[in-house]
């Protein structure tokens, strides 16, 4: 956040700031990622005190960034539309680790996965000891090509909101080693909100 924070302030954007004795930029990210995880698909919420134009924006903010960051889509939303992180249903995940094993054992644990109508998982934070359905989290799950020693899965689970367990306890459920890399691919949005079908249908700011 600091870093965008940074770079919007250097594009000279008109950043929307909140009251009390810290005022701070009104930024939001979709969903959050957890330290060590890369992502390809990323949203934010900015918030500013007067239009611009996407496009002006866009070229604006880009000219700030560093080589391996880069904005691909810029859009205006109304003011009372929900927010992204309050809008994320799905992400989707690919992940991959050494593995001595071959590829059919790799696709055997995943058809066990997919074939249990539940597992029952738990793990302990600060004391306290959660219990959930970890099956219940996965939509899609698939085997990825992969180098030989390793394996790759790919998969669409519950927003991250909703994975107390993190990415590498569907991993432990489906008996691999410890991942090496997660990266995410993708954030679905409920997409039903008839508000915000509404401002995508006429209220879009004409550049």
């Amino acid at each position: 956040m600091r870093f965008w924070e940074r770079a919007l302030r250097r594009a000279g954007v008109a950043l929307a700031y909140s009251e009390g004795h810290s005022p701070h930029p009104r930024l939001s990210l979709a969903a959050p990622l957890a330290v060590g995880v890369t992502s390809s698909a990323e949203l934010m919420d900015v918030l500013l005190s007067r239009r611009i134009a996407p496009r002006d924006f866009m070229h604006s903010v880009s000219a700030q960034l560093p080589a391996g960051i880069d904005v691909m889509e810029v859009v205006e939303v109304g003011l009372g539309l929900p927010s992204l992180q309050s809008e994320v249903r799905w992400a989707r995940y690919r992940v991959e680790g050494p593995f001595a094993g071959g590829p059919e054992e790799a696709h055997s644990a995943v058809e066990r996965f997919l074939a249990a109508e539940s597992i029952p998982w738990e793990h302990t934070r600060e004391k306290e000891v959660r219990k959930y359905d970890i099956r219940a989290l996965v939509r899609e799950l698939r085997v990825d090509d992969a180098p030989s020693g390793s394996y790759a899965l790919v998969w669409s689970c519950a927003a991250i909101t909703r994975l107390p367990a993190g990415q590498s306890r569907v991993v432990a459920a489906l008996g691999l080693p410890e991942p090496a890399g997660i990266h995410r691919q993708e954030l679905v949005l409920a997409g039903t909100s008839p508000a915000r079908e509404a401002w995508r249908r006429a209220g879009r700011f004409v550049e």
